[in-house]
Order: C-alpha cells, then sequence, then structure tokens
C-alpha cells in the first residue's frame, strides 16, 4: 500500500491540495505538494528516520507542517505532533514516553524542544538556538515502507486525570474508517476546501490533513486564529468548510459576515443553544459534533439542516462509531437515561501507549469516554457533561490534579484545590482555592506556573483560604470550593 498522497498525485495531479490563505501563499497542486514531500522524506531519511520510528512534531498550523505529516506516512514513521505551547518540562514527559527518533520544531518551539529531546532536533525555520535547519540537509534515497491498515499511523496525546498525558495510538484503519464516515455524514463535493485554524496537533485540525487527500479535496491553513484574518484567509481560499470550537465561532459572527460555506463543525465543547440559534438566523450551517482523540475525531454529528430543531443535540453516531449509553454495572440504558457514553468500532483506536491504562479503558461494549449522555427514542446524542472533574476550557482538557502538583511545589503553598468555573468566552475556566503562608500572591502563583505549565492550563483564577472544605469522608468537596470561589453550583 503507497502513502495516500503519492495515490492522490498520480490520480489528480493537478487538482488544488493547498489552497491560497492569508498573508503567505502556500498554494500548490497535489504534483507540488507530492514533490516537496518526497524531498522533505529524503531529508527526514538522511538523519536516520525511517519505518515505525516516532517522528515527533511541535509546530503550530503551517503548511510547513502538512508536508512534515505526508512525509511521516511516506517513510513509514509514526508522527508524533505535540502541544506547541508546551514547556520544556511538558515536553520532556511526552518524548520519554515515545523515545522519538527525531524533533521537528519551528523557531518558536526550539528552545523547548532542544531542553527537552534526547534526540536530533530539526527546525523548519532558520535556528535560534542549536536545531539543525531541515532545508540544509542533503535528502537521501529511502526504501518504500510495507504496511497494513492496522499499523500505526500516529500518537496523539491528551490529557488524563491521572495527572500525566495518556498517548493515543491511531492506525490507520482509524483514521480511513473516520474520513469515511465524516463524508457520509456532511457530503462531499469536488471543489471542497477545508480550512484549519485549529492546532494540527489536535485531532480536530489534524484529521482534515489527512481527509483532504483521500478525497481529493483542498486544503487551507492558518497558523493563528484571529477573527478578522480568519475570516479574510477563508475568502482567500474560497473555503466551504472550517472546524471550530464555540468560542471561535462567536468570535466570527461577532467579527463580520462570513463567507459562504457549506458547513461549519463545531465541537471541543458544547454549542450554546443560543450561539447555534444566532449562527442559524446569520445563515450560517453549523454542525454541533462531539469526538474525541481516541475516535480519530467524529463520533456523532447533527447535520446543519437538523441541528436548529434538536438544538441541545450532536445528532446521531457516524458510520463506523457505535456508541452505547452503559450504568455502574455497564448495563445498557434505556433511551433517555442518562449514564457513560461508550464508543466501539472500526474508529477507536486500539489503545494507549500504556497496557494498563488500556485495560482500564475498555468495557466490552467499547471505549469509556468518561462523558456523562443519553440518546432519546430517535437515537440522538445528548452529552451532559464529564464523569470526573476534567476541565474544558476552550476545547483543551485540563487535569486539575496536573494544576495542583503544579501549584503545590511553591514553597509558600501548603495545599489547594483545583476546578473549573463557567466562562462565557471559554466555557470553563482554571480556578484554584489555595492554602498559603502570608505573603503569597495570585500574581506570584501564575507567574510559578509560568514555566511548569501551558498558557491554558494556568489559574485564570485565584482565591486564598484558611483551610480547604471538605466531604464527610474527609475528601475536598468540590462543589463548596466552587461557591467559595464564587461560582453557583
Amino acid at each position: 500500500m503507497r502513502d495516500w498522497l503519492a495515490v492522490r498525485a498520480d490520480a489528480t495531479p493537478e487538482a488544488t491540495a493547498l489552497a491560497a490563505a492569508g498573508d503567505v501563499d502556500d498554494a500548490a497542486t497535489y504534483a507540488d505538494l507530492d514533490r516537496r514531500v518526497e524531498t522533505l522524506a529524503g531529508r527526514l531519511a538522511a538523519r536516520g528516520i525511517g519505518v515505525d520510528d516516532p517522528l515527533a512534531v511541535c509546530s503550530g498550523t503551517r503548511a510547513a507542517f502538512v508536508e512534515v505529516i505526508h512525509a511521516a506516512q511516506r517513510l513509514g514513521a509514526t508522527l508524533v505532533p505535540v502541544d506547541a505551547r508546551a514547556t520544556a518540562a511538558e515536553l520532556g514527559v511526552r518524548f520519554d514516553r515515545v523515545s522519538p527518533a527525531a524533533v521537528v520544531c519551528e523557531a518558536a518551539t526550539e528552545t523547548a524542544a532542544i531542553e527537552a529531546a534526547d534526540a536530533p532536533v530539526l527546525s523548519l525555520d532558520d535556528p535560534t538556538a542549536d536545531a539543525e535547519p531541515l532545508s540544509a540537509v542533503d535528502p537521501e534515497p529511502f526504501d518504500l515502507p510495507e504496511w497494513a491498515v492496522d499499523d500505526p499511523v500516529a500518537v496523539l496525546f491528551t490529557s488524563g486525570t491521572t495527572g500525566d498525558p495518556k498517548g493515543v495510538v491511531l492506525t490507520t484503519a482509524n483514521v480511513l474508517a473516520s474520513a469515511t464516515a465524516s463524508a457520509f455524514r456532511l457530503g462531499l463535493l469536488p471543489d471542497d476546501c477545508w480550512h484549519v485554524a485549529l492546532p494540527m496537533y489536535h485531532t480536530g485540525g489534524l484529521a482534515p490533513v489527512y481527509r483532504s487527500v483521500l478525497y481529493g479535496t483542498a486544503l487551507s491553513v492558518q497558523r493563528d486564529f484571529e477573527p478578522a484574518a480568519t475570516l479574510s484567509a477563508m475568502r482567500a481560499a474560497d473555503a466551504t468548510g472550517v472546524s471550530l470550537v464555540p468560542t471561535m465561532l462567536e468570535r466570527l459572527l461577532e467579527a463580520g459576515s462570513l463567507p459562504d460555506l457549506r458547513v461549519v463543525l463545531v465541537g471541543g465543547a458544547p454549542c450554546p443553544p443560543d450561539l447555534l440559534e444566532r449562527a442559524d438566523d446569520r445563515g450560517v450551517p453549523v454542525a454541533p459534533t462531539y469526538g474525541m482523540t481516541e475516535a480519530a475525531s467524529q463520533i456523532a454529528t447533527a447535520r446543519p439542516s437538523v441541528a436548529a430543531d434538536h438544538p441541545n443535540s450532536v445528532g446521531h453516531p457516524l458510520l463506523f462509531a457505535e456508541l452505547s449509553v452503559v450504568d455502574e454495572a455497564d448495563a445498557r440504558c434505556a433511551p433517555g437515561e442518562s449514564g457513560e457514553l461508550v464508543v466501539g468500532g472500526a474508529v477507536v483506536t486500539p489503545g494507549y501507549l500504556d497496557a494498563d491504562r488500556t485495560a482500564e479503558a475498555f468495557c466490552s461494549a467499547g471505549l469509556r469516554t468518561g462523558d456523562r449522555g443519553h440518546r432519546d427514542e430517535a437515537g440522538r446524542v445528548y452529552v451532559e457533561g464529564r464523569l470526573d472533574d476534567t476541565i474544558v476550557t476552550g476545547g483543551e482538557n485540563v487535569d486539575p490534579a496536573e494544576v495542583a502538583t503544579a501549584l503545590r511545589r511553591h514553597d509558600a503553598v501548603a495545599d489547594c484545590a483545583v476546578v473549573g468555573l463557567p466562562d462565557e468566552t471559554w466555557g470553563q475556566r482554571v480556578a484554584a482555592l489555595v492554602i498559603a503562608n502570608e505573603g503569597a500572591s495570585a500574581a506570584d502563583l501564575r507567574e510559578h506556573c509560568r514555566g511548569r505549565l501551558a498558557d491554558f492550563k494556568r489559574p485564570r483564577t485565584v482565591d486564598f483560604a484558611a483551610e480547604l472544605p471538605r466531604t464527610a469522608s474527609g475528601t475536598v468537596d468540590r462543589a463548596a470550593v466552587r461557591r467559595q470561589l464564587g461560582a453557583d453550583d
């Protein structure tokens, strides 16, 4: 089996692969992109990257990232995209888990990548430290790999509830099944162009890269989301679809008129019904979706034509996503009865990097999502929230235990509790109730977290108390913590 880009370039070489968007003209046909990827793969091969080697990528969304994704597949390497906002300490935890053969970085991430990696660091840009510029590496010949659909194509890290990240293995079969199911649900047109403004180290930003090649449609990418610039970029690329989190959609609606899009896929957090109504009034075709990294993206999606009639639902499960609702005994719940959402089928990962974590996550019905919800008589899916204490802010999962551990490393902090508080912009914001010595300030603690946590994980609300509220059994009373921090519960 050849890599997907090679097959696509042979089938439709003159079709648009990358559409120009924004200030940088990255436009390329599939033949152009194929040539670029062949050269890049040769450069990576010259630095020892080959079949089954983990290739870490620490970069923001950009056309060069797209090329690395396809070059990894051409070499038979396993793509490991990591958060470009992560600190060196956070990168080190991830690199320890996968032992990358090399790390591809960019100027903004070079210093952290070098500090964290025990492997060659190759930069997409002119180096600012000790990385080697990829453009200066002489390409070497390489053998095309033999691979099957159950081989891993990528490992993505997602926040867990135990303080360390979960490495999710996605196979070729997972990505193929997800792409097929999404095309059936959303429809597909030959002149479609999907705009990517989400990070490509997340499945929401990575999935369109693979899908566009499989479909033979165009992709446009934007490095940083900014409402006015995003509207301009979508118009320049003649985009017909885009993936957003609810906050991004709200900001686009406030910024002006959206281009004539065929679908706006909104996920990462619940889409508020009033936001869906405002978009519908403006003629913006929103498709609310529910998905997760472990399912290679979408699990359930409502088509725009029906979403307005059921604003609290994320629609029906997609093909190859078998969604069940189970109670605490793993018995299936009746329609309308709440329980844990469990997903099985071809889109679901075979597991995590850790066998113990994999065994814990799966039951007879499939993968435990950790989300609470129900299905109605018509089979529509409703997501009600998390079963655990995971904070979802701007579509990002934050483990409260990880934030609390970072805070406790401050000499003045005796104890703390970290919770999510409602936030009109981000859905939730990270908040901490802290027991500390006199003289400690919220500003001190935020600065302390700066080198230990990515920006979205840092507490936005910090308050102090003489003691933490606790339940009769002695555990922290999280509802009381939220009330003490000023949230209704």
